[in-house]
C-alpha cells in the first residue's frame, strides 16, 4: 500500500471550492466550502475568536484533496453545543492543559453531518489516523468530532474513539401533502392547540418566505438586529459578524430561506434556514417585538410548511428544546466522537460516557412517549 501523507492547510480559504466540495458533497450546506469560507472571511473564526481553522487534508494520486477534515484548534469550548467544560476542569485540576484542543466541526452549528469529507471513502481510517497524529504530535489533550453523521460512528468506533450521544428534536415528513395532513396525524387536543397557536401568532402580521435573489441587503440588516438580540441573551456575545451574513447571501443565496414576520411592511421577527438535499436546517431567529407563539410559528410551523412544499424529508430546528415535542418534532440521537490520548483520562471519560449514554437513551425513550401523534400510529424517526 502506498504511504499516505496528511497535511495541515492554513484555513478553508487556502483550498479551492471545487476541491473542497468534491470531498464534502452537496447534501449538507454546513460543510460546504462557501459556508466555512464565509466564517473565515468574515472573521467569525480565526483572529481572536478562539477558533483557528486548520483543515487536515490527504491528497489523492492526482494531487487533489481526496479526504478533508474541517478541523479547528480551539482555545475554549464555546459554540460547540457538546459540552466538555467538566472534562476540561477535571484535566486541569489534575495538572494538565486541556486547551488548545482539536475540534472537527462546523463552527457554531449543532447540525449532524459528515466530518470526514471523502472523495475516496477508503481513506476514512487514514483521515482519522491523521487527526490522531496531529493531536499527538502537537501535544494536545484531545480531539473532538462533534455532530458526526450516524454513518461515521462505526468508523470512529473502529479507531477506538469514544462515542458520546445527545438528543435533538427533528420533524419528519411522512409524505404529507400539506400542513393539515400533518395535523391529522396528531391527537385531537394537540391539533387544536397548534391551530390556536398559529392563529394567535400571525394576527395582524404578514409572513414572507425569501430565498435567492429575493434577499437584499436590507433584509440582512433587519435579520442582523434579530440575531444580535437573541445572541446577546443566549451567549453574551453573538458568534457571527455582520459581514458573515452578506458573504453567506452572496455565496449560498439559493440555499437560504429567510422567513420574516412583518407588521405594516416592517420586519419584526425573522428565522434563518439553510436548505439541504433532503433537510431544512433552522439556525437563527430573533425579534424586536414580543408576540406570543411567534417563535414557534416562524421556527417550527413555517419550517414544516416550507419542507412540505419542497418535498424535504426532515426539519432540523437546532439544539435542545423539549418544547418542540408538542409541535411534532420527535427526539433523535446525535453523536460525537472523542480521542483522548492519556490512558487514565480516557478511562475516566469512558466510564462517564457509559453512564451518560444509558441516561440519555432512557430519557429519549421517555420523550418519545410525549410526542403529540395519535397512539397506535407509526411514530416519526
Amino acid at each position: 500500500m502506498t504511504a499516505l501523507t496528511a497535511r495541515i492547510a492554513q484555513g478553508v480559504t487556502t483550498l479551492s471550492a471545487d476541491d473542497w466540495d468534491a470531498c464534502a458533497g452537496a447534501g449538507n450546506p454546513f460543510v460546504a466550502h462557501a459556508f466555512l469560507a464565509a466564517l473565515e472571511e468574515s472573521s467569525s473564526v480565526n483572529g481572536r475568536s478562539g477558533w483557528q481553522a486548520l483543515p487536515i487534508v490527504i491528497d489523492g494520486d492526482d494531487g487533489r484533496p481526496a479526504g478533508i477534515a474541517p478541523a479547528y484548534a480551539k482555545s475554549h469550548s464555546q459554540g460547540e453545543y457538546v459540552f466538555d467544560q467538566g472534562w476540561a476542569d477535571a484535566w486541569e485540576r489534575a495538572g494538565g492543559q486541556y486547551y488548545p484542543k482539536l475540534q472537527i466541526a462546523a463552527p457554531f452549528s449543532p447540525v449532524p453531518g459528515p466530518r470526514l469529507l471523502l472523495r475516496d471513502p477508503a481513506l476514512a481510517p487514514a483521515l482519522i489516523a491523521a487527526l490522531e497524529a496531529v493531536t499527538d504530535q502537537s501535544g494536545l489533550s484531545s480531539a473532538h468530532a462533534t455532530f458526526i453523521a450516524p454513518a461515521e460512528v462505526p468508523l470512529f468506533e473502529a479507531a477506538g474513539w469514544l462515542i458520546r450521544q445527545g438528543t435533538q428534536f427533528h420533524w419528519h415528513n411522512d409524505g404529507y401533502a400539506g400542513f393539515d395532513d400533518f395535523l391529522a396525524a396528531l391527537s385531537s387536543r394537540k391539533r387544536k392547540a397548534i391551530r390556536k397557536e398559529r392563529a394567535a401568532a400571525v394576527e395582524g402580521l404578514t409572513i414572507r418566505h425569501l430565498t435567492g435573489a429575493e434577499i437584499t441587503a436590507a433584509h440582512w440588516d433587519a435579520f442582523w438586529v434579530f440575531y444580535q438580540d437573541t445572541g446577546a441573551r443566549k451567549w453574551g456575545r453573538p458568534y457571527l459578524t455582520r459581514r458573515f451574513f452578506d458573504l453567506l447571501g452572496e455565496a449560498m443565496a439559493d440555499r437560504i430561506l429567510l422567513i420574516f414576520a412583518e407588521r405594516d411592511g416592517v420586519p419584526i421577527a425573522g428565522a434563518l434556514n439553510l436548505i439541504g438535499d433532503d433537510t431544512l436546517y433552522g439556525r437563527y431567529w430573533g425579534s424586536t417585538e414580543e408576540v406570543p407563539f411567534l417563535h414557534f410559528e416562524l421556527c417550527y410551523y413555517q419550517a414544516i410548511d416550507a419542507a412540505i412544499a419542497r418535498g424535504l424529508k426532515t426539519v432540523e430546528a437546532g439544539a435542545q428544546g423539549e418544547h418542540k415535542l408538542a409541535r411534532g418534532y420527535a427526539p433523535v440521537a446525535t453523536y460525537s466522537a472523542h480521542y483522548i490520548p492519556d490512558a487514565g483520562f480516557r478511562r475516566a471519560i469512558a466510564d462517564y460516557l457509559e453512564r451518560e449514554r444509558e441516561a440519555v437513551a432512557a430519557d429519549r425513550d421517555c420523550l418519545q412517549e410525549l410526542t403529540p401523534f395519535r397512539r397506535g400510529d407509526p411514530q416519526p424517526g
